[in-house]
C-alpha cells in the first residue's frame, strides 16, 4: 500500500481501532473487520481502472452516475450483466420501462434432465445506475458498452440448488397484497426466472439485518436502506459516494455466513469480470484511465488475485454447454421487482418518486434513449464539451471519516408536501369506497409527524405516512379489492408497468399479432378486450378463430378465453366471442416466440415433445393426436403421433390409464367414421387389433391383481366388447377374450360381479342363472353384508355391458324392496360411498333406466308390477328373517350327493354350530329322501353308523346357510 494511501485513510483506521478496543469484548476480531473495510477502500480507490459502485434499482446510485458520466465522460463502459445480453439493449428503444432482459432455454444440453426450461432475467428501471450507463453509451457516439458478466448458461453452471449467488430469487414478502387479485397478476411477471441485479446489498445474517431494523425503528429492509442510505447519499458528491458504497459493500461482505460454496460463486463472477476487460482493454487498446466499471458495491470491494487491470493471475473461463439460449425482452413492474428481489411493498415506486424529486431539485439531465415510449418526447441534453476527469479520482482525500462523523441531516418538514399527500390519500381512498373525510386528513398528517418524531426522525417519510395513513383510514375495514397501503404504493408512484414494442417482440409474436389485425384490436393495451366473429357471415375471419383456439391451448387461461363457442372433433361454432389479454400477458407469448417462429411450429413441438417424453403414456399420445385433429390439417403429423400411441400401448405392463385410453379411442373413431373418409386411418387400426391383443393378456393378471382398481378392469372390458366387432373385421380373434375371461379368477366381491357380468355378455352365464346368484346373495347372511361391493361391480359393468342397466335396477330394487331394515340400513351407507366414489359418472344410466322402468304416477303404482316378475321370472327369496318360521333349503344338486357321502362330517359341522332342530312331521328331510330321524340303531350311515341325529342336525345347518353348502360341494368335485 502506498504512502498516500496510508496518510489518506490511517487517521480513519487509528479511530476505528480505538473504538474496537474500547466497546468490544475481542477487539482483536473487530479491529481486523474495520481495518479491512478500510483497506477495502482503499484498494477500490486506487485502482488504475475506476469503479463505480452501484446498488439495484437506488436512485442515489442512479443520479450519481448521471453526474459522472456528464464529468467523466468515459469512453468504454463495462456493466455487470450476463454478456451474453449484449444484442437486447438496443432493442430497449423500442420499450417502456420497465421491462427486463430475458434468456431463455427449452432444449437442455449439459444440465440434468428434467431441470428446464432455463430462464435468466434482468429488470430495468429509469431510476437505476445500469440504464442511465446504457443509455449515455448507446446515444454517445465513440462510446463502448461491454457487459462482462458471466453468460445465463454459466449461471446454471454454477448455481447451486435452489438459490443464486448475488442473483436472488427471493419469495414475495409483505409486498404480497392479496385484497387485489391483479396486483398478484403482476407480480408474476417475472413467472419461475432466477432474478440478476446489480449491486445487492443486504446483510448475510439474519441476526445483523434483525439488529438494524430494530434500532432502525423500522419494519422492512428496503426502509431502513431508504432512511439510512439513500436519502444521505442522494445529493452526496462523487468521491464521498464511491467511498460509502465501497464500505458498505465490504461491511456486509465481511459480515455474512461461511458459505464456501457461495463465497466461491461470487469470486467466481469477480474473476470472470475482470478476465474479461482485461482481455478487452488488451485488444482494443483502451486506456484504463478513459474507462469505468460499473458493478454492484459488494463486487468492488473484492480481494481476489485477478483484481485489477495490472493483475497477471490468470482464470480460465469454462465452456458453455451445448444448450441452446434464446434472447429477448419480456414487460416487467414494480411490484413484480419486489416480489422477485424481497423488497418492501412500494419500494420501487417510492425509489422512483425519489429519483423525479431528485432530479428536479438538482436540475439533473437524465439520459434516456431516443424515441423511448412512456418518457419525455424531448432527448437529454447532451454533455458539454469539457475534458474527462482522468485519474484524477484515485487521489480524492478521506471523504469517509467526515461522512461517518457527521450526523445524518435530513431535511426539515415540508408541509406542503404532507398535506398534499394528506389530500391524494382521502381522495384515493374515497374513490375506494373507505368513508374518508377532511378530519381522516388532518389525522394522517398529526399522525405522521407523531411517528416520525418517535423514530427520531425530524421529516416523515413516505414509510411514516403509510403507516399513518392506515392506522386513521382503514381501521378494521377494507370495503374494497386494495387496502390503504396499497393506494399509499399508488399515490407514490402506483405500479407502473413495462411493455415491450412491436418491434422488439420476436418473430412469432409479431405474427400474432399480424394475422389476428382483422379483430380490430389493439393487442398491446393490457385491458381486456372482447372480440365478436361471426364466421357464417364473415368467413375470413376463420383463420383468427383458428389462432385463438391455439393461443388457448398454449397461453394461460387468461390470455384468451372463449365466451361462446367451442371446439370439439368434428364440431366447428358458426359464432364465436372472446376475451382477449394478450397485452397483459405479453412475457408468455413472447416466450413462446423462443421456441419457434409460428404458433403451429410451437405446438407441434410441444405435442411431439408430449408423445415422445420418457414418461409418456399411450392416454396422452391419444391425447396428443386429439389436439393435432383439433387445430392443425397435418395428417403425416397426426399418423405420426398415433403410431406412437400404439408403440406405447404395446409396451404398458399396467392398465392404470385403461379408462382414459378407451375415452379417447371412442372419441377419435367416432370422429374418423363421421368424418367421410373411406376407412379408418392404419394407425387406427393397429391400436384397435393391439389393444385388443393387449387387454386380453392383461385380463386375468388385472382381476386377480389388488392394486388393479375396479375401474381399470371395467375399462379393459369395456375396450374388448365395445370394439369386438371392429377387432373381429381386422382379423382378431373372439376365443382370446373368452379365454381371457374363463382364466380369470378374482376373489374381490366387486370384480366378481364383473366377471359375472362379462360371461353374461359372453354367453357363458345365462342371465337367469346370473339372476339366481344374486338372489342368493341377497338371502345368505354371509354375502349379504358385502352386497353393495357386487352392486358397484354391476354397475361398473354397465360400460362394457350397457345393455345390464335393467338387471342392475332388477337387483337393487329387490334388495330394497326385500330386505328387511337391520340388514338393508346397515350397509346403506357403504352403498353410496361406493357408487360415488367407483361410479359416480355410471349413476345416471340407472336413474334413466329406473325412469323408464317404474311408473310415472302414484295411482298407476298400486297396479304396476315389476317386468322382470311379469316375464316369469322367480322373484329374488327374502333375506334372513329374524321370525321363527325358516324357509327351507331346496336341497337338490350335489349338496344331498355331499351329505350321504360325508354324514359324521356333516353332523359334526353342524354340532358345532349348534343347527340341531326337531325333525319333520313326515319323518323326510328337506333334502328330498334323506331322513331327518333322531339317532337309533336303524339309521346306518354310509360306514354302517348311526347317524340319523346328524342328518337333523344337518338340515338345520342347510337352512341357515345354504350358499356355503353348496359352494362347498362345487368345490369337492360331488356331483
Amino acid at each position: 500500500m502506498s504512502a498516500s494511501s496510508d496518510s489518506r485513510f490511517g487517521a480513519l483506521r487509528e479511530q476505528l481501532a480505538d473504538a474496537a478496543t474500547a466497546f468490544a469484548d475481542s477487539p482483536d476480531a473487530l479491529t481486523g473487520i474495520l481495518a479491512g473495510m478500510v483497506d477495502d477502500v482503499d484498494r477500490a480507490l486506487a485502482e488504475e481502472l475506476e469503479i463505480f459502485p452501484v446498488s439495484h434499482h437506488s436512485p442515489s446510485s442512479a443520479l450519481a452516475m448521471v453526474r459522472r458520466l456528464r464529468e467523466k465522460q468515459p469512453k468504454v463502459i463495462y456493466l455487470e450483466l450476463c454478456e451474453d445480453l449484449q444484442p437486447l439493449l438496443t432493442e430497449l428503444r423500442n420499450c417502456e420501462l420497465p421491462v427486463a432482459l430475458q434468456a431463455f432455454a427449452s432444449d437442455l444440453a449439459g444440465f440434468p434432465a428434467g431441470s428446464g426450461p432455463l430462464s435468466v432475467i434482468a429488470p430495468i428501471t429509469e431510476a437505476s445506475a445500469e440504464y442511465q450507463a446504457i443509455a449515455y453509451a448507446l446515444e454517445t457516439p465513440g462510446v463502448e458498452l461491454l457487459l462482462v458478466d458471466r453468460s445465463a448458461d454459466h449461471v446454471f453452471q454454477w448455481q447451486s440448488p435452489p438459490d443464486e449467488d448475488g442473483t436472488a430469487t427471493a419469495p414475495a414478502t409483505d409486498a404480497d397484497d392479496p385484497a387485489d387479485p391483479t396486483q398478484v397478476d403482476e407480480k408474476a411477471l417475472h413467472g419461475d426466472a432466477v432474478g440478476l441485479e446489480i449491486g445487492d446489498l443486504r446483510p448475510g445474517f439474519a441476526e445483523l439485518e434483525a439488529y438494524l431494523l430494530h434500532h432502525g425503528k423500522v419494519r422492512h429492509w428496503s426502509e431502513w436502506w431508504d432512511q439510512y442510505v439513500e436519502q444521505p447519499l442522494i445529493g452526496a458528491d462523487h468521491d464521498t459516494y464511491r467511498q460509502v458504497m465501497v464500505m458498505i459493500g465490504s461491511l456486509f461482505r465481511r459480515l455474512r455466513p461461511t458459505d464456501t460454496a457461495r463465497a466461491d460463486r461470487d469470486e467466481d463472477r469477480e474473476r470472470f469480470m475482470w478476465t474479461r476487460m482485461r482481455e478487452h482493454l488488451a485488444s482494443s487498446g483502451a486506456d484504463p484511465a478513459d474507462c469505468l466499471y460499473v458493478c454492484g458495491a459488494f463486487h468492488a470491494a473484492s480481494r481476489v488475485e485477478q483484481f485489477g487491470v495490472r493483475s497477471t493471475a490468470p482464470f480460465e473461463i469454462t465452456e458453455r454447454t451445448g444448450t441452446t439460449w434464446r434472447y429477448g425482452l419480456i414487460p416487467s413492474s414494480h411490484s413484480a421487482i419486489e416480489a422477485q428481489f424481497g423488497l418492501a411493498g412500494g419500494a420501487v415506486s417510492i425509489a422512483a418518486a425519489t429519483w423525479q424529486k431528485a432530479l428536479t431539485a438538482g436540475r439533473v439531465t437524465p439520459y434516456r434513449l431516443a424515441g423511448q415510449a412512456g418518457g419525455r418526447k424531448r432527448p437529454a441534453r447532451k454533455p458539454k464539451a469539457t475534458a474527462p476527469a482522468a485519474a484524477g479520482t484515485a487521489t480524492a482525500g478521506d471523504r469517509l471519516s467526515g461522512f461517518l462523523a457527521t450526523p445524518a441531516r435530513p431535511g426539515e418538514l415540508d408541509e406542503a408536501e404532507l398535506l398534499g399527500w394528506s389530500v391524494d390519500i382521502v381522495r384515493l381512498a374515497r374513490r375506494n369506497g373507505y368513508l374518508a373525510s377532511t378530519a381522516d386528513a388532518i389525522a394522517v398528517v398529526e399522525t405522521s409527524v407523531l411517528l416520525a418524531g418517535m423514530r427520531n426522525r425530524r421529516r416523515p417519510t413516505p414509510y411514516d405516512f403509510a403507516d399513518a395513513a392506515v392506522t386513521c383510514i382503514e381501521k378494521d375495514v377494507v370495503p374494497g379489492r386494495r387496502d390503504v397501503r396499497r393506494l399509499c404504493e399508488i399515490m407514490f408512484g402506483g405500479d407502473r408497468l413495462g411493455r415491450v414494442g412491436y418491434d422488439a417482440l420476436p418473430p412469432l409474436a409479431r405474427d400474432v399479432h399480424d394475422r389476428l389485425a382483422p379483430l380490430g384490436l389493439d393487442l398491446q393495451k393490457r385491458t381486456v378486450q372482447r372480440a365478436l366473429l361471426d364466421l357464417h357471415g364473415q368467413p375470413e375471419l376463420q383463420p383468427c378463430s383458428d389462432l385463438l383456439w391455439m393461443l388457448r391451448r398454449l397461453l394461460p387461461p387468461e390470455a384468451v378465453r372463449p365466451i361462446m363457442g367451442e371446439r370439439r372433433l368434428g364440431e366447428r361454432s358458426v359464432q364465436e366471442s372472446w376475451d382477449v389479454a394478450i397485452g397483459r400477458h405479453q412475457r408468455s407469448i413472447i416466450e413462446l416466440g423462443y421456441e419457434g417462429v409460428t404458433i403451429e411450429q410451437v405446438l407441434e413441438q410441444r405435442l411431439r415433445k408430449a408423445a415422445w417424453d420418457p414418461q409418456a403414456t399411450a392416454a396422452k399420445a391419444l391425447a396428443a393426436v386429439e389436439d393435432s385433429l383439433l387445430y392443425l390439417t397435418n395428417r403425416r403429423f397426426t399418423d405420426e403421433l398415433g403410431a406412437r400411441a400404439v408403440q406405447l400401448l404395446a409396451a404398458e405392463r399396467t392398465v392404470d390409464d385403461a379408462p382414459e385410453v378407451l375415452y379417447r379411442i371412442r372419441q377419435l373413431l367416432a370422429y374418423y367414421r363421421t368424418s367421410g373418409t373411406a376407412e379408418l386411418p392404419e394407425w387406427c387400426q393397429a391400436f384397435v387389433t393391439t389393444g385388443y391383443a393387449h387387454y386380453c393378456t392383461l385380463l386375468p393378471t388385472a382381476f386377480v391383481d389388488d392394486e388393479t382398481g375396479l375401474r381399470q378392469v371395467a375399462a379393459m372390458l369395456g375396450f374388448l366388447m365395445s370394439m369386438e366387432s371392429l377387432a373381429m373385421a381386422l382379423g382378431c380373434d373372439r376365443a382370446q377374450l373368452e379365454l381371457a375371461v374363463r382364466q380369470s379368477h378374482p376373489e374381490s366381491p366387486a370384480k366378481v360381479a364383473l366377471l359375472w357380468a362379462a360371461q353374461s355378455q359372453l354367453g357363458q352365464l345365462p342371465l337367469t342363472q346370473l339372476r339366481e346368484r344374486c338372489t342368493e346373495l341377497l338371502a345368505s347372511p354371509l354375502t349379504v353384508g358385502a352386497f353393495p361391493h357386487y352392486l358397484s361391480g354391476f354397475v361398473q359393468a354397465l360400460e362394457p355391458v350397457p345393455t345390464l342397466a335393467p338387471f342392475v335396477v332388477e337387483v337393487l330394487s329387490a334388495a330394497f324392496g326385500q330386505l328387511p331394515d337391520p340388514v338393508l340400513l346397515p350397509w346403506l351407507p357403504t352403498l353410496i360411498t361406493t357408487l360415488r366414489e367407483q361410479a359416480g359418472e355410471l349413476v345416471p344410466i340407472l336413474v334413466r333406466e329406473a325412469g323408464r322402468t317404474f311408473p310415472a304416477s302414484l295411482p298407476a303404482l298400486d297396479s304396476w308390477a315389476p317386468p322382470w316378475v311379469s316375464a316369469g321370472a322367480p322373484a329374488p327369496a327374502a333375506g334372513p328373517s329374524s321370525g321363527p318360521e325358516i324357509t327351507r333349503y331346496a336341497m337338490t344338486g350335489p349338496v344331498p350327493q355331499l351329505l350321504t357321502g360325508f354324514p359324521l362330517t356333516a353332523g359334526a359341522v353342524a354340532d358345532l354350530f349348534d343347527c340341531a332342530v326337531a325333525p319333520p312331521a313326515d319323518g323326510r328331510s328337506a333334502g328330498g329322501g334323506l331322513s331327518t330321524g333322531g339317532r337309533s340303531g336303524s339309521d346306518q350311515d354310509g360306514d354302517g353308523s348311526t347317524g340319523g341325529q346328524h342328518r337333523v342336525e344337518l338340515v338345520a345347518l342347510l337352512d341357515a346357510h345354504p350358499v356355503p353348502a353348496g359352494a362347498a360341494a362345487t368345490l369337492l368335485g360331488v356331483g
